[in-house]
């Protein structure tokens, strides 16, 4: 459904997404990036388990959220891609460690 509309060249990047490789554009948006993936969802509903996806796109719905680098609930809408990058799509609920 969705696709990059050009090359991005000497800015392509290689981050992964839930352990496979993805090309990326340094400074695209991470939800960008993963709208263009097969399974266009970034996390689960804590209480259902249902699939969400990015919505608004600017940072107010929180649809958006996947562990970034080790950061669980990050909003992929606001986050740039930089090369290396790790992202895991969010299951349920938010673990925090004490």
């Amino acid at each position: 459904m969705f696709r990059k509309l050009h090359d991005p060249g000497a800015q392509g990047v290689t981050i992964t997404i839930d352990g496979e490789a993805v090309a990326a554009e340094a400074g695209e948006s991470l939800a960008a990036v993963m709208l263009r993936q097969g399974a266009t969802w970034t996390r689960t509903t804590p209480v259902s388990g249902s699939p969400r996806a990015p919505y608004c796109l600017m940072g107010v719905c929180f649809e958006c959220l996947a562990e970034v680098d080790g950061v669980a609930s990050v909003q992929t809408c606001l986050t740039p891609v930089k090369a290396g990058m790790r992202i895991v799509r969010q299951q349920g609920r938010r673990v925090l460690s004490a």
